[in-house]
């Protein structure tokens, strides 16, 4: 199996982040799972039909669109809520509470911060 390959079969976000053997804060990754895997998706779908002449060159640009997704989020990105709606039917991400007006299964992640314990793994495929 090629590098490409193998990339192409991974599923979860901590997955990418291991075959690129890159540093990441479990906690965020755990509560911003599906922003950081969306907005990558939306990195890796611009990499189509573009030449890159090498699988090495495109697991380049894999690995720096990773990285700079990342980075926004430790910086302190936060999508906007058009982006959010836009997303969503309905307002909550947590696959256990979308019908639910209240949550159950919050739990404080940061300086006053909470995100919902029962949300489901969402990988980029």
């Amino acid at each position: 199996m090629s590098r490409v390959e193998e990339f192409q079969s991974l599923t979860d976000a901590e997955d990418y982040f291991d075959f690129f053997n890159l540093d990441y804060d479990e906690r965020l990754v755990y509560v911003k799972r599906f922003h950081i895997m969306k907005k990558y998706g939306e990195l890796i779908q611009k990499a189509d039909g573009h030449n890159f002449e090498t699988d090495e060159k495109l697991l380049d640009y894999y690995k720096f669109a990773l990285i700079s997704v990342y980075k926004n989020f430790e910086n302190g990105y936060s999508p906007s809520a058009a982006e959010i709606w836009n997303t969503f039917d309905k307002p909550s991400a947590c696959s256990t509470c979308s019908t639910s007006t209240t949550c159950n299964d919050l739990e404080e992640v940061s300086h006053g911060v909470h995100a919902c314990t029962s949300q489901s793994n969402l990988s980029f495929n």
